[in-house]
């Protein structure tokens, strides 16, 4: 009989705080940037400074001999993520942060749809009226006709369906060749799309701005990392509760260091959403299967 490995609830918690703390780290960042540089560029200098971490992953890459398919499905990959960083980008510069963090939570949701209506992934009626509820949340969170809906806000809409795409795009690589090859293809491939958008608005950074992007790339590369450690150590069912935790610090950070106002509505909506993924979780796990990712997983 195949042991299962042990797990470690509270750790699996702490790292996935940490890993929250990560994340909110890098969209603080991206906001105290604001725009004075151009979305497109500053989502290139954060994958550009960032490769230095893809040098541990090179040699992987080259013996994975991919395949012209492999080179396509990652090729596309690389281009729903490039559009999906930049309108994450653009959105920081528009809208309150604890409502890119809460509407980055509609990613596991679209990805549930995407597997159903193109990977033949089953959608029972339970799992359905999670995916309702979650999109209940997004209005909430918008609230249509009764303020404006700003052009960051469907953004994020764009940047959640671009994440879920990418994912599952993912998904389809991850039986063929390691994580390895598909976390380093993500960040050639992303580096390379976001190029000629960064070109085509491209302003002189300054080395403080340089120095803002390579944190960022430092902080999401930390965060990911965390995260995996938060996996190790404990099921989705426990760290996927935890991630609500990040609104709750992008509502502080919003309102002591930019001056935004706490908005209920937006953590209502959020912890809606979050409780839905939350259960597609934890009915996944009974199943046994793993097709929602938990949000962090779709970060920058």
């Amino acid at each position: 009989m195949t042991q299962l490995p042990a797990s470690h609830p509270l750790k699996g918690i702490f790292w996935m705080v940490v890993t929250g703390f990560n994340f909110v780290a890098v969209t603080a960042i991206v906001k105290h940037v604001g725009d004075d540089l151009p979305a497109a560029q500053a989502a290139f200098l954060r994958y550009i400074l960032g490769l230095v971490f893809l040098i541990p992953m090179i040699r992987p890459i080259l013996a994975a001999r991919l395949t012209p398919r492999q080179l396509r499905l990652f090729g596309l990959r690389g281009l729903v993520h490039t559009v999906a960083v930049i309108l994450w980008f653009f959105a920081m510069t528009r809208i309150p942060i604890a409502e890119v963090t809460a509407m980055n939570y509609l990613s596991p949701i679209y990805i549930t749809l995407g597997a159903a209506l193109f990977l033949g992934e089953k959608l029972p009626p339970r799992r359905l009226a999670a995916v309702i509820v979650a999109l209940i949340g997004a209005l909430i969170i918008l609230r249509p006709g009764v303020k404006v809906i700003d052009p960051g806000h469907i953004a994020m809409l764009g940047t959640a369906i671009g994440f879920a795409a990418g994912y599952l795009i993912a998904k389809q690589l991850s039986g063929e060749v390691s994580a390895v090859v598909v976390v380093g293809m993500l960040s050639i491939t992303v580096t390379i799309g976001l190029a000629p958008f960064a070109l085509a608005v491209w302003v002189t950074p300054t080395l403080g701005q340089l120095g803002w992007m390579f944190l960022v790339a430092c902080f999401a590369t930390a965060g990911h990392y965390t995260m995996t450690l938060a996996f190790a150590a404990a099921p989705l069912t426990v760290t996927q509760p935890v991630t609500f935790l990040q609104l709750v610090w992008a509502v502080l950070l919003g309102y002591l260091a930019f001056g935004e106002a706490v908005d209920a509505w937006v953590i209502l909506g959020g912890a809606i959403i979050m409780a839905a993924v939350s259960f597609i979780t934890w009915r996944e796990a009974l199943a046994r299967r793993a097709i929602t990712p938990v949000v962090n997983a779709t970060k920058v």
